[in-house]
């Protein structure tokens, strides 16, 4: 299964060649290709690149969240355009897999992309529950309820991906 990462802001920024001063420095294309891994919206990336130097990490998270809620809806379609969603092991029983197929043609059914999930503060190992209990449960909501989620799922996933970035840059 992909491993969604939307973790704690580590205590202390990276140092040295890599981390954060990395980012601050690089060309402004470079800095916006790193940042557009990290949440799908061409917008976003550059806001945040054109934004930098970013004092420390706390800073960069924190102008990440302002630019992800100050995206239209075509901007939000666009990063989840490149989500791709959680699987499981290629190890696990075929069974599981036509169940979470299943589910997730439900969810892309109703709601017209990819389900996304920040899996952090849960083992591996419970992944496929909490992806399919997710599921289901988001089948419940309305588009407008599942806009909220999802919006808050992707600002998540795009902290934990930065967190990720600076620290093994």
């Amino acid at each position: 299964m992909p491993v969604q990462s939307c973790g704690p802001v580590p205590d202390r920024t990276p140092s040295g060649p890599g981390g954060l001063r990395r980012l601050n420095t690089a060309p402004a294309t470079e800095a916006e290709a790193a940042l557009l891994e990290c949440y799908g919206s061409r917008r976003w990336a550059e806001r945040l690149a054109g934004h930098r130097p970013y004092p420390d990490l706390g800073a960069l998270l924190a102008a990440a969240d302002e630019a992800g809620y100050d995206l239209s809806p075509t901007e939000r379609a666009e990063a989840l355009a490149v989500e791709v969603a959680p699987g499981l092991h290629p190890d696990a029983p075929h069974s599981a897999h036509l169940a979470l197929a299943a589910a997730h043609a439900a969810y892309e059914c109703k709601f017209g992309h990819a389900f996304v999930i920040c899996l952090d503060g849960f083992r591996p190992a419970e992944h496929p529950d909490q992806v399919l209990a997710g599921i289901r449960a988001r089948l419940g909501h309305e588009p407008e309820q599942e806009r909220v989620v999802t919006a808050d799922e992707m600002r998540r996933l795009a902290r934990g991906r930065i967190i990720e970035l600076v620290s093994s840059q």
